[in-house]
């Protein structure tokens, strides 16, 4: 025996009657109102309710929503901004370079100021296929299979509210608390490498942030190292 469905129309005497017998409906269920259409104008009497001050609150709201958007916006543009003017002015430094330690200096110890870091480090692995004058002050010399380790498979890596690696960062390790590391292709002929630069902010660094120029003036420490070097891609 099928079952019987009986459907009974509500009416507007039905609603009226539902809405004077539960007055708290509506504020109970605030998200009824976005689906009714407010009366233009006020009544002049009688018990009807009123949807002028939840509109004009709600529009309140709404415009808060978008300058609180808006004032996020413009700040990550002058953010992008400042990071893209700290980064040119770090790619002409390398190429003002005269000579081969001029170049690591600027790596080692201009970068950190420009870029708004507390220190900067190159990394390189050690084994068989040495870099040229891998000897230079500044580059820090770690076993074979190390960089590897740290990177676990990625190009770049950044870390928030870290304790600094000596291994990385020798005596200023205990000043580092959020480091970005980028892995550096010199050639196919060396080592692997990376750039460190670490930051006494906790949240100076952490995941999520854009990485595309960063990672453009990693690839242009690549560019220098093999005119210097007269190495191959």
């Amino acid at each position: 025996m099928s079952d019987v469905i009986s459907k009974t129309k509500i009416t507007k005497t039905d609603i009226l009657n539902f809405l004077s017998d539960n007055p708290s409906f509506l504020q109970d269920n605030p998200d009824v109102v976005d689906a009714l259409i407010p009366p233009k104008k006020r009544p002049v009497k009688g018990g009807v309710a009123d949807f002028q001050s939840y509109m004009i609150e709600r529009l309140k709201a709404d415009k808060d929503e978008v300058l609180n958007s808006t004032r996020e916006i413009v700040e990550n543009a002058r953010s992008n901004m400042n990071n893209q003017q700290r980064i040119h002015k770090a790619v002409l430094r390398l190429l003002e370079a005269q000579t081969f330690d001029e170049f690591i200096h600027c790596i080692t110890m201009d970068l950190s100021p420009l870029l708004d870091v507390d220190i900067s480090v190159l990394v390189v692995e050690s084994d068989e296929k040495d870099i040229p004058h891998i000897n230079q002050n500044g580059i820090r010399i770690v076993p074979k299979g190390t960089i590897d380790k740290w990177m676990n498979g990625k190009n770049i890596l950044l870390q928030d509210s870290i304790s600094g690696i000596e291994a990385i960062y020798g005596g200023g390790a205990a000043l580092v608390c959020s480091q970005i590391l980028l892995r550096v292709d010199i050639s196919m002929c060396t080592p692997p490498a990376i750039l460190a630069f670490g930051s006494r902010n906790p949240n100076m660094f952490h995941d999520g942030q854009a990485t595309d120029q960063i990672l453009f003036l990693a690839r242009v420490i690549e560019r220098c190292f093999r005119s210097w070097l007269t190495l191959p891609a």
